[in-house]
């Protein structure tokens, strides 16, 4: 069974454009859901971006979740963030110094990782930009770290999600 890491942009878009609480609530207790059967989670630095954020219906569902939907980095994943900072810090990518402190300092580096490590795929909105300077794009993290990643929708059909 495949193991779905799901992005910050996939909880913020989905709160902010189309299943907001108040007309989708079924679609967050499904996110629940499927963490209990082990098919989606995210890591604990999306939790920390959520909860940094102005997302006050977010923020309050993320924390009725259970530790096991917001992992932490074990042993594999630590192998793997060394891996994927030595790839981002090379000097033959074509990043900006600032573009490589960004992503070494918030929750894509840590998803790209533990998605790595875990054998998952990687749930974003992000579309890939290899030649980007200004910002290391989760597509081009996935790509170099042979990690899948896919847009939430797809995800969505996937695993089943309907509405009644």
């Amino acid at each position: 069974m495949m193991l779905f890491l799901l992005d910050s942009n996939v909880f913020i878009n989905a709160s902010r454009l189309y299943y907001h609480p108040d007309i989708a609530p079924t679609f967050w207790t499904w996110l629940a859901d499927q963490n209990r059967m082990g098919r989606i989670a995210s890591v604990a630095r999306v939790k920390a971006e959520i909860d940094d954020g102005r997302y006050g219906y977010l923020k309050k569902w993320s924390s009725d979740l259970p530790d096991s939907f917001w992992l932490r980095p074990g042993g594999n994943a630590v192998n793997s963030m060394t891996w994927l900072a030595d790839w981002v810090m090379h000097p033959n990518r074509p990043y900006w110094d600032s573009a490589r402190a960004e992503f070494l300092n918030v929750a894509d580096y840590y998803l790209v990782a533990q998605a790595h490590s875990a054998n998952a795929s990687v749930v974003t909105f992000e579309l890939p930009a290899p030649n980007s300077r200004k910002r290391v794009l989760i597509p081009d993290a996935c790509d170099a770290m042979g990690v899948d990643y896919v847009e939430p929708f797809e995800v969505y059909r996937q695993l089943g999600l309907r509405f009644l």
